[in-house]
């Protein structure tokens, strides 16, 4: 049984639709300037164009910044402050917002205030996942080899991931005035 409106959704775009796509688009979702390009992209691959002359992608995303509703500074610092409140490291943060489209220039406020800390974004991860000063019992070498593993893909320095994953349990490492364990 069809679903009532599929043909609606099946005929090519035009310039309104692409347009009422885009501002629905950015009304429900916090988004870069490179994930709405993807998107509109995507609904053009599906559904076809119908007008005479390319879409005019470019210059409706400049719009929409120019409004304010696309901002990929405020979409960095918001995705920063997400990833770090779930213990993610400086390097997966950057990671994430090179996946997102957002350029260098854009993130590099938000990226410095995510390596300032990367103890507490490392107590965080620990914590929520268990591991080291956070772990129930101590773990045996493998546990603690694959505590270390999952700390380094959450994008932790070395010697913050080792800090945590071979600590025991209820005894936290602590940095020193250079950052390092003691």
């Amino acid at each position: 049984m069809a679903r009532e409106g599929s043909d609606r959704n099946r005929r090519p775009l035009d310039a309104a639709a692409i347009e009422r796509l885009a501002i629905d688009y950015v009304a429900r979702y916090a988004t870069s300037r490179a994930k709405l390009r993807a998107y509109l992209g995507r609904k053009l691959t599906e559904r076809g164009w119908a007008g005479d002359h390319p879409p005019a992608i470019e210059s409706l995303i400049a719009r929409l910044t120019e409004a304010g509703f696309v901002d990929d500074r405020a979409f960095a610092e918001a995705r920063t402050a997400s990833l770090g409140r779930r213990g993610y490291g400086a390097h997966r943060v950057g990671a994430a917002l090179r996946a997102a489209g957002i350029d260098s220039e854009d993130s590099e406020a938000a990226l410095q205030g995510a390596a300032e800390s990367p103890w507490a974004a490392g107590e965080a991860f620990a914590r929520r996942r268990r591991i080291g000063p956070f772990a129930r019992e101590a773990g045996d070498r493998e546990q603690r080899h694959k505590s270390l593993a999952a700390m380094l893909r959450a994008g932790h320095p070395s010697h913050v991931a080792r800090a945590f994953a071979y600590a025991d349990p209820g005894i936290s490492p602590v940095p020193d005035e250079d950052g390092e364990p003691n």
